[in-house]
């Protein structure tokens, strides 16, 4: 029988890893915020880590956006300098270097042997990154995957003679003989990972007092399981969730340490960093210096957050400054803010337009290119508002929007998410915004008139694909209620008036048609005649979506 190839990475599943990762730690952000207790109790390691892989994920997509087939190595270099960029708090930056040091390796070849080294590079790395390196933390977790995924370790596949095919069938870079399969050793680092995870309380007293496992291993556990998946395709099964109300309750607080966290980027040589090292050693604890080649991003957590920052000053040139005080992270809005607002993210400037009439604060979301949480927390530091309701209109923003109102409660300012899936469901919600009201009654208000808001849309095939209705083909007109797809037409007006009968179906007051900039002539017209005739009682408002807008968004109340 002919050998079988071990399979190698390749830029396509760097992509992957990250997507998957980001949408994991999407997932279970707020279970890993919840277990928060070292090395600050201050319950946002999930969010940390969920931002730093989403800024991972954009410079991979950055990459992809300027080359349809980028080479693998600048890609696992992208990945790295972005989360490098973005990394948010103590694991944040931690998990940055992970994938440094992983990209140090992966860009000299991509079968299973470079990955079990590049995962033993990055553990190293990372316990060198961090100046006093503990036991019982994300750096035990990243030891146990890379000592489990190493030759020998058990489980991880034997060696091949044959060589790794690269893209085009010609043998990759690096993908010598001897190579063992990427996804076995991935299992193999994702197993480690998880039995040093729940081996972390013993480790640690604090963990073993709050009865969690260490929220960033934890973390560093849910990344590997998304590049099992992206190697195999198949998911790993997860370990235990924390119990509802079983974990502790976390309030943010610095009675046991240091008062602030301190994070900048730096441009700096080494020289100048190995004094920083010193410097910042000396001011504060969770001393944490990641990066290479002439930019750095610096973590530590002290009580003179000035003397931390001069200290970087001295030693390069810092930006993007982030200071935070532990005791006062959540504490309330300053007073200069106004009362309340709505932040919206809309598909389309005719929609951006009428929300900001009736008084909201809009994001744009281009096609193809949804907002990030950075977008969204922008958009809720220029609404100045001490009460923000986020409408994220679109179900694939979930976790994103999620992500970006844990940052804003964090800067001290009140934030509740509305989970509207579509733009339809957005309006109805702004419809019956009363600032006036107490903020939980509008947020109530809000969530029920979009829950009553069944959504349609209506989309154009790009290509032959399988769907809930059968088999499509490029141009047919798909019909999609509630996010499915429920009519294939070979006509919009005639699609679009069967998609609004399905939905009126079960009833309905008021229909709200939102038909873009280039939607067939007298589309509106026809299906206004149509509610008119078959549907007695029901009123019809039509907006103008604008450029880059949907076809036609359908909303029934």
């Amino acid at each position: 029988m002919p050998q079988t190839l071990p399979q190698a990475l390749d830029s396509a599943v760097v992509r992957s890893w990250c997507s998957l990762a980001l949408e994991a730690l999407g997932r279970e952000r707020e279970e890993i915020d919840s277990i928060n207790v070292y090395p600050v109790a201050d319950g946002d390691t999930g969010t940390n880590l969920y931002l730093t892989v989403e800024s991972a994920s954009q410079a991979v997509e950055a990459v992809f956006a300027a080359i349809a087939d980028p080479d693998f190595a600048d890609t696992v270099r992208a990945m790295a300098h972005g989360a490098l960029l973005g990394a948010r708090g103590n694991s944040g930056t931690i998990l940055s270097q992970l994938l440094r040091g992983m990209s140090e390796v992966l860009a000299e070849g991509r079968d299973g042997d470079h990955l079990a080294r590049a995962l033993r590079r990055a553990s190293v790395s990372a316990r060198e990154a961090v100046a006093h390196p503990v036991e019982g933390t994300i750096l035990s977790v990243a030891s146990a995957a890379a000592s489990a995924a190493a030759p020998g370790a058990g489980g991880s596949g034997s060696a091949s003679a044959s060589v790794a095919v690269g893209p085009g069938g010609t043998p990759g870079a690096g993908d010598v003989a001897g190579s063992r399969d990427v996804a076995e050793v991935a299992r193999a680092a994702y197993a480690g990972a998880r039995a040093a995870l729940e081996a972390t309380p013993a480790q640690l007293a604090v963990l073993e007092r709050a009865g969690v496992v260490d929220a960033g291993g934890r973390g560093l556990v849910t990344v590997l399981g998304a590049l099992v998946e992206a190697v195999s395709g198949q998911a790993p099964a997860r370990g235990p969730r924390v119990p509802r109300g079983a974990a502790p309750v976390v309030e943010p607080c610095a009675e046991a340490g240091p008062a602030y966290e301190v994070i900048y980027l730096l441009e700096a040589d080494h020289a100048a960093v190995a004094r920083l090292r010193d410097r910042l050693d000396a001011l504060g604890d969770s001393l944490v210096v990641v990066g290479g080649d002439g930019l750095w991003n610096v973590h530590v957590h002290v009580d003179d957050a000035g003397a931390a920052v001069e200290a970087g000053v001295e030693a390069g040139r810092p930006h993007r400054i982030r200071i935070t005080h532990f005791a006062t992270s959540a504490a309330a809005a300053p007073e200069e803010r106004a009362g309340r607002a709505v932040v919206a993210v809309l598909p389309g400037e005719g929609l951006a337009h009428l929300c900001a009439e009736a008084g909201a604060t809009t994001v744009l979301a281009r096609p193809g290119e949804p907002p990030a949480s950075g977008e969204l927390v922008d958009a809720i530091r220029r609404a100045h508002a001490r009460e923000v309701v986020l409408l994220p209109n679109d179900a694939a923003l979930r976790h994103t929007a999620a992500a970006a109102a844990e940052q804003a409660r964090a800067e001290g300012i009140r934030v509740a998410l509305v989970p509207t899936r579509a733009a339809v469901q957005g309006i109805a919600a702004l419809a019956v915004h009363e600032p006036e009201r107490r903020f939980d009654e509008d947020v109530v208000a809000m969530t029920a008139a979009a829950g009553a808001t069944r959504h349609g849309e209506l989309a154009v095939a790009e290509h032959r694909s399988f769907t809930s209705a059968g088999v499509c083909q490029a141009g047919d007109v798909l019909g999609l209620i509630d996010g499915d797809v429920a009519v294939i037409g070979q006509d919009v007006a005639t699609t679009a008036a069967t998609v609004l009968d399905r939905m009126l179906s079960a009833g309905g007051e008021l229909v709200t048609l939102v038909l873009a900039e280039d939607a067939p002539a007298g589309l509106a017209a026809r299906l206004e005649a149509h509610v008119r005739e078959t549907h007695l009682a029901v009123d019809t408002v039509v907006y103008a979506g604008g450029p880059q807008a949907p076809l036609l968004l359908i909303g029934v109340e």
